[in-house]
């Protein structure tokens, strides 16, 4: 919470003071000057927080050597090529940090197939093509980057498979 947000809320609630014991608008405020200078954690992908933990961890680099570094890296380097992510890294090493969710997708074959959806069978620990939505110890929504490691990253761009994203 910045300032200018702070004085909008009590302009929003300065009507509201007559009914409201003073008390509780006394809390109200305590908490939010608490926050005023707290600043506000960034969100990055796991990827990102994997090494901000790995070099915070190691206690021997600083937030230049650590971007120098990981520009060598193509994942990170693709990640950190664009400005906007390369103030968010450096907020998040200062600052602390949030990962984000990955996206989840469902992958079925398009048209009338009978085993159209693939999941991830963990007693089998493989991948396949299945009919049920109801089979135990399947996982029936991956990554992006669980599909890609498997062998699976051509499915988002084939014309005969869709792609349905999940919460």
């Amino acid at each position: 919470m910045n300032k200018q947000e702070l004085i909008e809320k009590y302009e929003a609630v300065e009507c509201l003071v007559g009914i409201v014991s003073g008390k509780t608008i006394l809390k109200s405020v305590l908490k939010d000057l608490k926050q005023l200078d707290e600043p506000e954690k960034v969100k990055v992908p796991q990827f990102v927080a994997e090494k901000i933990e790995y070099f915070k961890k190691t206690g021997d680099w600083d937030l230049f050597q650590a971007m120098d570094y990981l520009f060598g890296k193509k994942e990170i380097r693709e990640w950190l090529e664009d400005k906007n992510n390369q103030e968010t890294f450096a907020r998040a090493w200062l600052n602390g940090y949030e990962v984000e969710e990955e996206r989840r997708y469902r992958v079925k074959i398009k048209g009338n197939i009978k085993e159209n959806m693939l999941v991830y069978g963990e007693l089998l620990e493989r991948y396949y093509f299945t009919k049920s939505l109801s089979l135990d110890n399947a996982i029936y929504s991956h990554t992006r980057k669980e599909l890609e490691e498997a062998g699976f990253g051509w499915v988002f761009d084939c014309p005969g498979i869709e792609i349905e994203e999940v919460e």
